[in-house]
């Protein structure tokens, strides 16, 4: 692995400041300029690539890295024109600093989902998930980036019977996904503590909308249910059905990472964001099949190990900070999301 980049000047920089004040501050730069560069690291994926879209309409200039592992290309084509592609692992400290330089912010979604996944296997969800977080955040201190917003999750709350989860919980991780994403948490307050770089941490909850992709053995249940059906097939539940979710379409994601892109006073803190509802299983089946206009016949399995039995975030302190709302209901986001694997 290559060594960060100009490391004396560099360490003599962070002995005489923070990293935030080498450069002009965020706030200062969106005042004079309207816009800044930003990398989207996984901005191949379901949610990155929709980011990706967003900073584009409000005419940023956009770099994504991506390995796509997990993103697909396709998610990518009607912009890449617009956009400069950097194919890479994040887990390479070498590419991520190459993708990162220049760049003003990172909205940091590159990861390897699912806690099925990672229960399967550990190792390599440690070493994108950790690893691969700690590299964006080296990259990002050495090139004097102003702000990392990080996607972390609503897994790390595990099995702290407690709701609404809110961001005071003491987490309480189950699967070594969520282990993994406490530890991106973690990493990414020490760097605004210790080396001045800003941070935010997003915790989604069960995000679902366009682009997820149902074909994975480790996809969300949304598109599993949404394929099901449409199929006249029979849709499998984990568990009772009775285990309940706070599921948040992809658009209120996209504006809490703009929000947490910009906003002042947040560094190094973590914000819940989602819905702020709680859904069943069994209530989110009878939504698709009447949307569908079928009615759902599922299978019940045992329940999955590393899954959680209920639930639903407080979204109140990223509604205060951030100035967060979440614009798109459970129903509405459904409709949205049949819309287009009906397409």
């Amino acid at each position: 692995m290559s060594r960060p980049l100009n490391r004396t000047s560099r360490q003599t920089k962070i002995r005489l400041g923070h990293v935030s004040e080498l450069r002009p501050r965020l706030g200062a730069l969106l005042g004079t300029l309207g816009t800044v560069k930003v990398l989207v690291t996984g901005g191949g994926g379901f949610i990155g690539s929709h980011i990706v879209d967003r900073l584009l309409a409000d005419g940023h200039s956009v770099r994504v890295l991506d390995n796509f592992a997990t993103g697909r290309r396709e998610n990518l084509l009607d912009v890449l024109p617009e956009i400069e592609l950097v194919e890479g692992d994040i887990q390479s400290y070498e590419r991520v600093h190459n993708a990162v330089s220049g760049c003003e912010v990172v909205l940091h979604q590159g990861a390897l989902p699912s806690v099925p996944r990672s229960v399967q296997d550990p190792l390599t969800s440690n070493a994108t998930n950790v690893t691969g977080t700690l590299n964006v955040l080296l990259a990002a201190r050495d090139s004097g980036v102003q702000r990392v917003v990080y996607a972390s999750s609503s897994s790390i709350y595990g099995a702290n019977p407690e709701l609404p989860k809110h961001e005071g919980l003491l987490p309480q991780p189950i699967s070594p996904y969520a282990v993994a994403k406490l530890a991106g948490e973690g990493f990414c307050r020490s760097f605004h503590e210790v080396f001045g770089l800003e941070t935010v941490a997003l915790r989604y909850f069960n995000v679902f909308g366009p682009r997820q992709d149902p074909l994975s053995q480790y996809a969300a249940v949304v598109p599993n249910f949404i394929t099901a059906l449409m199929d006249g097939g029979q849709p499998v539940v984990y568990g009772d059905g009775e285990q309940s979710r706070d599921f948040t379409y992809v658009g209120n994601v996209v504006e809490g990472n703009l929000l947490a892109m910009t906003a002042e006073g947040v560094a190094g803190r973590a914000y819940n964001v989602a819905a702020g509802e709680r859904t069943t299983l069994n209530e989110l089946l009878r939504h698709i099949g009447a949307l569908v206009g079928t009615e759902p016949d599922a299978r019940y399995e045992p329940p999955r190990l590393g899954d959680v039995k209920h639930s639903q975030a407080d979204v109140s302190a990223a509604m205060r900070d951030l100035g967060y709302s979440p614009s798109v209901s459970v129903e509405e986001g459904l409709r949205l999301t049949l819309q287009w694997f009906s397409a």
